[in-house]
């Protein structure tokens, strides 16, 4: 594997398995599509 493989795989883990605390406990992708739901819903 190459360092590019590697940062690639930490990002994913990062935005996709990982909570923060700052999103109340949700990843990055979570709170990313339960804020896009409603304003689909909306449109």
């Amino acid at each position: 594997k190459t360092i590019r493989d590697y940062i690639k795989q930490y990002l994913t883990f990062y935005n996709t398995r990982r909570p923060h605390s700052s999103l109340d406990r949700q990843t990055p992708d979570q709170a990313y599509f339960n804020a896009l739901e409603p304003m689909m819903v909306a449109a």
